[in-house]
């Protein structure tokens, strides 16, 4: 069993390196050679460039590397450590591929089918690395930090953070380039969703367990989202049983089963697809 977990861990750190290898070819083939800012570290390196001179590696290591201090002061050791494997190695390969760029047997002159694989690759290397159970940090972790520092949505704090960066590629290389960027995030978030499991963006969870006040805690404090006791019963032992209910992202899929799983093994927990989401529960 020991051994099949340690395969295991090396299976998921060879297939997040292929990722980001993959990733790092789309960036030096499609992305900064045709300055195509679609939000994140990666847009915001392709600006930095231009305005600044500093190569994209570079910047990217040193900026993901800050975050990722702070990340461990704010959001703590277990949440932060995910990304410090991608971190490293994703500047890497960007600098061992940036030549590829001049390859002319590469080189394509529609760039709006540049954008439309680009925005596919994007989708498929952030869905990978999240099933994966990973992080890619940078603009994540800032997203991440100022949503816990000041109570507000994730998917809110990242899309105005994207924005702001999508508002510097209008400044500094036009609007036929902020254009293409929203294409790119537009692809890449359908496709991340489908990697991420089903069709629908969130997911509704009822789950039974001994320990319900911690994964009610769990669900509530650590990850932002509310909860309700939908039914309590009780079994043939008079046991009380309660069922717990909650609709989260299917972004933070992953997050809650694993939450889950290390704070009762025994917990017994159905998915399903939830297409519409009003009000709070």
């Amino acid at each position: 069993m020991k051994k099949k977990k340690i395969f295991k861990e090396i299976l998921r750190y060879i297939c997040l390196t292929l990722t980001m290898f993959l990733s790092a070819v789309s960036y030096n083939l499609f992305l900064n050679p045709n300055k195509i800012i679609s939000g994140g570290t990666n847009g915001l390196s392709i600006i930095i460039e231009k305005v600044l001179g500093i190569d994209p590696a570079i910047f990217i290591l040193l900026f993901s590397a800050i975050v990722l201090i702070f990340s461990f002061i704010v959001l703590g050791v277990e949440t932060s450590s995910s990304s410090i494997v991608a971190i490293l190695i994703y500047p890497f390969f960007i600098s061992i591929t940036s030549g590829i760029s001049s390859l002319s047997y590469l080189q394509a002159d529609d760039k709006l089918l540049v954008g439309i694989f680009a925005g596919i690759i994007s989708g498929f290397v952030i869905g990978t690395v999240c099933k994966m159970g990973f992080s890619q940090g940078g603009l994540v972790q800032i997203s991440q930090m100022i949503s816990k520092i000041f109570k507000l949505s994730i998917a809110k704090v990242n899309f105005v953070l994207n924005a702001l960066i999508l508002g510097l590629g209008v400044f500094v290389f036009g609007l036929s380039s902020a254009l293409l960027g929203i294409i790119v995030l537009f692809i890449s978030s359908i496709v991340a969703d489908k990697i991420l499991l089903g069709i629908s963006s969130n997911k509704s969870f009822l789950i039974m367990t001994d320990k319900d006040e911690k994964v009610k805690h769990f669900i509530e404090k650590k990850l932002g989202y509310g909860v309700t006791c939908l039914v309590k019963d009780q079994d043939v032992t008079n046991d009380e049983r309660k069922v717990l209910m909650t609709v989260i992202p299917t972004r933070d899929y992953y997050k809650l089963t694993d939450g889950i799983k290390k704070i009762d093994k025994n917990a017994f927990y159905v998915v399903t697809d939830s297409y519409q989401l009003e009000g709070r529960i």
